[in-house]
């Protein structure tokens, strides 16, 4: 943490107008603000709150690699937070910035905390999220793992696949939706039966819109198709809304192969031995050498 000139003078004054801010941007674009200050502020091109939606307690700051942390409290407001945001999983990895600023001249201002959200629980009326800093990415596994699988994720860059090619993705509407995890269509043609398992089921427009669940079952029926995802969508799906249901991979080497055309990007290893390999043991009439077989 770096202080200008100004606010440094200003802090040595003893006697100091100081107040935090915080800003909250979701994945999805919005963005919010929050000051524990009396009067609304602005500075950044944005407007900073003065509610309940957002404290925090002492920030731990520490030297080297060491993980900061810190914890954010707020209650649920309509005009803010809500329930139903956090409940749908709006706010997960949101990135959080927190400044000092002096409240007669937002121009004297200082980043104390930049980092994610973290888990986030609810109750009572309000919320309480672990604050992640920026050290947090550190704290990743890095390097690839030798397995037969593929290790990447359809449409990354490593993957390689396009899921805008036709037949790879379908837009469609809603029809009967029950428990907010089986979708039924009277008609999505063109596409083989279980050709979206293990793929992936964006809501593009109404109350669930942002929000993605993998496919479990994908199943033709005499009455058209039945879609079935793992997890029930934490917002309501009303018939109509639109639904963007993307092709799924098994990460076999086959599947890479026949399915989507894409064997040369393929990121596992299917000649790896198993764990049966390192459970046999040497019977008679077979080729104990250690090499390759014949035939």
């Amino acid at each position: 943490m770096a202080l200008g000139e100004d606010l440094q003078a200003h802090l040595a004054r003893g006697a100091t107008t100081v107040c935090r801010c915080w800003s909250v941007a979701r994945a999805d674009g919005a963005v919010f603000g929050f000051t524990d200050h009396d009067a609304g502020l602005a500075f950044g091109g944005l407007s900073f709150a003065p509610d309940s939606g957002l404290s925090a307690a002492a920030i731990q700051a520490g030297t080297g690699l060491s993980v900061d942390n810190s914890e954010a409290v707020g209650v649920l407001s309509a005009e803010a937070v809500t329930e139903a945001d956090i409940v749908a999983g709006r706010f997960d990895g949101a990135v959080v910035t927190a400044w000092l600023v002096n409240w007669r001249d937002v121009a004297q201002r200082v980043v104390l905390f930049r980092g994610t959200l973290g888990e986030v629980t609810r109750g009572g009326g309000a919320f309480r999220a672990e604050l992640r800093s920026l050290a947090e990415g550190l704290n990743q596994p890095l390097g690839r793992v030798y397995q037969s699988p593929c290790s990447a994720v359809l449409g990354d860059a490593a993957c390689g696949v396009d899921l805008d090619q036709p037949g790879y993705a379908a837009e469609v509407a809603a029809e009967q939706v029950q428990d907010r995890k089986v979708f039924r269509f009277a008609a999505l043609d063109g596409f083989d039966d279980r050709w979206f398992e293990k793929g992936a089921l964006r809501v593009l427009s109404g109350a669930a819109a942002g929000l993605v669940a993998v496919v479990k079952n994908d199943r033709l029926t005499g009455d058209g198709r039945e879609i079935e995802t793992w997890a029930a969508l934490e917002a309501p799906v009303a018939p109509g809304d639109m639904l963007r249901i993307e092709a799924g991979c098994d990460k076999r080497a086959e599947t890479c192969r026949l399915k989507f055309g894409n064997f040369l990007n393929f990121r596992g290893f299917p000649h790896v031995p198993g764990e049966d390999w390192l459970m046999s043991y040497p019977v008679s009439g077979a080729s104990n050498s250690g090499g390759s077989r014949e035939g």
